[in-house]
C-alpha cells in the first residue's frame, strides 16, 4: 500500500509542475520499439535458444554425465562434483528463461484472437521444456513459476508426479495443446517456427511422441499400457527423419554449433569416453567415424578416455584418444539440434512392445529405429549389422539393453537424455569413474543452483530437505 500511494502521490505532483508533459508518455514511446513482442518472434527465439543452448549444455556436460566424453581439464563436472559448473553444467536458467518466455506466447494466444493459432505449440513446448526439466533436477518451481513478478518472484517447488499427472502438468498440456491445434479455424498461419516451417499436423505429431516418452519415463509408476496402446494405434506420431523435431546448424555462424566457435582448446578439452569406445567397437560401429576423431598418433586407431581423472595428478598425451568428431565443429551444417526424432520415438515403442505394453514387434521397430539413426548420423548401415553385432536377442542378448544402447548412441547430441535414460533403465553399463569427487557414486539427478538459495530460499530449503541437502544422490521420483 505505501508503495502504491507513493507512486500515486508523485505523479499528482509531476503532472502539477506544468501541463506542458501531458503527453509525455505518447511522446517518448518509440512507435518502432513496440512494447509488446510478437508472438512469432518470440516463438522462433524460444525454440532456437532453447535448442541452441541444450544442444551446447548436452555436449560439455550432458556427455560427461552419460559417458559419451571424458573432460581432459577443467573437469571437476567430470569428477561428479555437479555443483562446481565449468565450461557448463547449469541448464537450470536455460529452462526458466525459455519457459518465461513461451508463457508469454500462451498469453498472447488465449488474450488475443489473432494470436489463437500460437495455443498449441505453445502448450506443447511448455510440456517438452518442462519434462526436460524435471527429469534433470526433480521437484521444481512449476504452477507459480514462468509469469514473472506479477504472481511471484520465490515460487515453490511442485513435486514431480504433479508435473507430470496434474492439470495443468506436463500430459494435460500435450492433451491440450492437441485439443487447440485440432479445434483451430482461423485463417491466420503459425510463424516463426523453425522447427516445422508452420505446419500444424506436424506438431500434432510432436505431441504424440513426447506422450510416448513422458508415459515411458513413469512407467515404473504407474499403468501406462492403454494410454501407450493408443497413441501407437491412431499412429499420428513422428514416424521418420523427415518428420523429426529439428532444426539444422549451419557451417558458418552465426547459426551454427556454440563448439565451432569456441577457441580450439575448449573444443579439444572433450575426449571419447571409454565406455562409448568399448560399447562402438564391440557393436564393430562405423558411426565411430562420424561421432569421433582418430587419435593423432595413430589414423587408423579410435581410443576413449576413462571419466573422471584428475588432472593434477595425472598426465596424459592428447595424441592418445579421440577428440569429437568434425560434425560437432567444422561440419556443424551437418548437424541439428534435436528436440524429437522418429528413431527415438520408434525405439521408446519398440522397448513398450517388448515390455508388452503394447501389441506390436519389438523386433521390427527396432530394426527401423537403428536404421533410422544411422540414417540421421549420416552412416551407412553395414548388411550384416542387425544380423549380427547388434541381431535382436542373439546369443541371449537383453533385449531392452539392446534397444536403450542403440537410443544411447544416437543421442549423441543430447547428453543429458543419455544419461537420464540411464538412470530410469540401467543401460547402458556405464562405469566407474578414475577419481570421483562423490564416493564412487554416479549422479542420479542435477543439484538445484546456488542462486536458488539467496533468491528463493524459503522454498529452497524446503526443497534441499527433501533431497537429502540437495543432493546428487538422491533420484527422481520416476526413479525411485
Amino acid at each position: 500500500m505505501k508503495r502504491f500511494i507513493y507512486i500515486t502521490t508523485l505523479f499528482v505532483a509531476f503532472a502539477a509542475i506544468s501541463s506542458c508533459t501531458k503527453d509525455f508518455e505518447d511522446i517518448n514511446t518509440n512507435p518502432n520499439a513496440p512494447l509488446q513482442v510478437q508472438p512469432s518472434l518470440l516463438l522462433r527465439q524460444v525454440i532456437y535458444d532453447y535448442g541452441e543452448e541444450m544442444s551446447y549444455e548436452g555436449f560439455v556436460a550432458g556427455n560427461l554425465l552419460g559417458q559419451y566424453l571424458t573432460a581432459l581439464d577443467f573437469n571437476l563436472f567430470d569428477r561428479h562434483a555437479l555443483k562446481s559448473p565449468q565450461l557448463g553444467g547449469n541448464p537450470w536458467p536455460v529452462f526458466y528463461t525459455n519457459l518465461r518466455d513461451n508463457e508469454i506466447i500462451l498469453e498472447q494466444a488465449r488474450t488475443t484472437e489473432a494470436n489463437r493459432v500460437y495455443e498449441g505449440p505453445a502448450l506443447i513446448m511448455k510440456a517438452y521444456m518442462a519434462a526436460a526439466l524435471t527429469d534433470i533436477y526433480g521437484d521444481v518451481p512449476y504452477f507459480e513459476a514462468f509469469k514473472g513478478k506479477e504472481v511471484t518472484t520465490t515460487p515453490k517447488y511442485d513435486a514431480q508426479e504433479v508435473i507430470y499427472l496434474a492439470e495443468g502438468g506436463i500430459l494435460d498440456n500435450l492433451d491440450k495443446g492437441i485439443a487447440a491445434i485440432q479445434n483451430y479455424n482461423g485463417a491466420i498461419k503459425l510463424e516463426g517456427d523453425i522447427l516445422f516451417n508452420g505446419n500444424l499436423d506436424n506438431w500434432i505429431q510432436f505431441a504424440n511422441s513426447l506422450k510416448i516418452k513422458s508415459l515411458m519415463r513413469i512407467s515404473e509408476k504407474i499403468d501406462v499400457a492403454s494410454q501407450l496402446q493408443q497413441v501407437y494405434q491412431e499412429g499420428n506420431f513422428i514416424r521418420t527423419n523427415a518428420d523429426n523435431a529439428t532444426f539444422d546448424f549451419t557451417d558458418g555462424e552465426p547459426n551454427n554449433f556454440r563448439l565451432a566457435r569456441l577457441r580450439a582448446g575448449d573444443f579439444n578439452n572433450f575426449v571419447m569416453s571409454e565406455t562409448i569406445d568399448e560399447i562402438l567397437h564391440d557393436l564393430e560401429d562405423p558411426r565411430i567415424e562420424v561421432l569421433f576423431r582418430p587419435t593423432g598418433n595413430d589414423p587408423q586407431v579410435y581410443n576413449g578416455l576413462i571419466n573422471g581423472i584428475d588432472a593434477s595428478q595425472t598426465s596424459i598425451s592428447p595424441a592418445d584418444y579421440s577428440y569429437a568428431g568434425k560434425i560437432f565443429r567444422e561440419n556443424s551444417g551437418m548437424l541439428d539440434a534435436n528436440f524429437m526424432t522418429g528413431w527415438e520415438t520408434n525405439f521408446l515403442l519398440a522397448e513398450a512392445a517388448e515390455k508388452g505394453y503394447i501389441q506390436a514387434d519389438p523386433k521390427m521397430i527396432y530394426e527401423l529405429a537403428v536404421t533410422q539413426a544411422f540414417e540421421y548420423w549420416n552412416t551407412a548401415l553395414p548388411p550384416n549389422y542387425l544380423s549380427a553385432t547388434a541381431a535382436y536377442g542373439a546369443d541371449g542378448k537383453n533385449k531392452i539393453e539392446q534397444i536403450i544402447t542403440q537410443k544411447w548412441i544416437a543421442n549423441m547430441i543430447n547428453g543429458y537424455e543419455g544419461w537420464t535414460e540411464w538412470r530410469r533403465t540401467g543401460f547402458p553399463d556405464l562405469k566407474p569413474i578414475s577419481a570421483s569427487l562423490n564416493n564412487d557414486l554416479i549422479p542420479v539427478r542435477m543439484p538445484y543452483p546456488t542462486e536458488e538459495a539467496a533468491l528463493n530460499a524459503q522454498n529452497y530449503n524446503q526443497a534441499a530437505s527433501t533431497t537429502n541437502d540437495n543432493s546428487i544422490n538422491f533420484p527422481v521420483w520416476w526413479d525411485e
